[in-house]
Formats: C-alpha cells, structure tokens, sequence
C-alpha cells in the first residue's frame, strides 16, 4: 500500500515533544518520559519558592467546613439483643459489687471498725461476758461475700427481665408514636 499523504516528519509534535511511541532510543534512554501530572505545578513556573503552587478559595466558596448531619429514628430494639446485652452487662455489675464489698470489709477490718463497733454494742447491751452479740463473728468476710453473692445473681435475674420487658414497651410505644428520633453529627 502506497502513502499518499506526502513526506512526514520524523515525528508528530506537540508542544512541547515527540509522542512518547515516536522518540527515537537514544532520546528514551536519555530521558525518561513524564506523564502530564509530573510537570511543573503552576506556582513554580509563576515564582513561588520550593515549586509548590498556593492554593487559594474560590470566590463566594465557604472557607468553614461542614459538618454532616443525620436524623435517625430507632423503629425497633430487638429484644433478644437487649436481653444479651444486659444479661452480661449485669454479670459485669454483680461482679464489681462482690469485688467492691471484699475491698470495703477489707479496709473496714484494717481500719478496726468491727472491733469499735463491738466493743460499743458489748457496753450498750451490758453483755461482756461470752454470751454476748459478738459482730465480728456476724460480719465475717465469707458470710458478707456469701449476702453479696446471693444479691448479685438476684440482680443480674431482675435486671436481665427488665431489660427485656422494656425492649417490648418500647416496641410497642415505637409502634404508635414512630420510636425515639436521633440527630447524628460527623466530627470534623
């Protein structure tokens, strides 16, 4: 097939160069291409020290940032959720009540509160021979953790139905009053 466009150059140009398939090989092992992007930002070819361009607003733009906002409703808590989440968030409250009774009938015994107190009640009473209340026995550390322990599981039972009984009020007051609305803000 026959060109019949005429004679052409050696290459196409642009502006500035060859296409980058057109350069010859000493050119492309002499310097390596570079992509648009890679050019001179606008600030160093206008004078602007370090070659990095100052970015200024546009005119009428907002210079504040925005801050998204949304409005949520909870239609629904599912009960079976609340009920797990409460089951463990009271073993977690009965837990910290025994491990805070254990620590104040330790620092109380130290301090010698139950042996003030018993020697008051013994001289109130007028009973000081052995026959008498003796409240260092009664408040013995296993017998406090015992009553500590015994209303831990009550609470961790109660709080655990109410919880649950309350995730079904809810669901059913959301049904006729359309659930608690919530307004969520992005932080910035």
């Amino acid at each position: 097939m026959t060109d019949t466009r005429g004679p052409k150059p050696p290459y196409e140009t642009y502006d500035d160069g060859p296409l980058p398939g057109e350069r010859s090989s000493t050119q492309q092992a002499s310097q390596p291409y570079h992509p648009p992007q890679a050019y001179a930002a606008q600030g160093a070819r206008d004078g602007v020290p370090g070659g990095a361009a100052v970015r200024r607003p546009r005119t009428g733009a907002k210079t504040t940032p925005r801050t998204r906002k949304a409005r949520l409703r909870v239609a629904k808590a599912d009960p079976w959720s609340v009920m797990k989440v409460s089951f463990l968030l009271s073993i977690a409250l009965g837990i910290c009540t025994v491990v805070a009774a254990a620590v104040l009938w330790m620092v109380m015994d130290a301090m010698g509160v139950f042996s003030t107190v018993g020697a008051t009640i013994s001289d109130a009473t007028g009973s000081t021979e052995s026959n008498g209340f003796d409240l260092q026995a009664f408040l013995s550390l296993p017998r406090v953790l015992t009553f500590t322990a015994v209303i831990a599981v009550i609470d961790v039972v109660l709080a655990t139905a109410l919880a649950t009984l309350g995730a079904f009020i809810y669901n059913l007051a959301a049904g006729f009053v359309g659930g608690v609305e919530l307004t969520l803000a992005e932080d910035e």
